[in-house]
């Protein structure tokens, strides 16, 4: 069952470590079955606290999922979003 990693970007403190981060995720999501379903495109946050930005990945599974976010590559990269900016991060399972 499809699963569904959802970063949602409430504010941003460092361009220059987002700069980074966006650098080097690309290569992190070699060898794993991802489709990016959306990358900081427009939003309009309809409910709830106004978010700056969002990123939708799909992956065929939570396994998937986690065995990508968990990776030393990723986990590496994700240092410099950590110092970019405040983000929630969600993986849910699809239908």
């Amino acid at each position: 069952m499809a699963a569904y990693i959802i970063f949602m970007r409430e504010q941003m403190r460092d361009t220059g470590e987002f700069a980074k981060y966006m650098e080097a995720v690309p290569p992190t999501l070699e060898g794993h079955p991802v489709r990016p379903l959306a990358l900081y495109g427009q939003l309009e946050t309809l409910e709830g606290a106004p978010l700056e930005g969002v990123v939708i990945a799909e992956f065929p599974t939570m396994e998937a999922a986690q065995n990508w976010y968990r990776s030393p590559a990723y986990q590496e990269a994700m240092k410099h979003r950590l110092k970019a900016g405040d983000y929630r991060v969600i993986l849910t399972e699809g239908l």
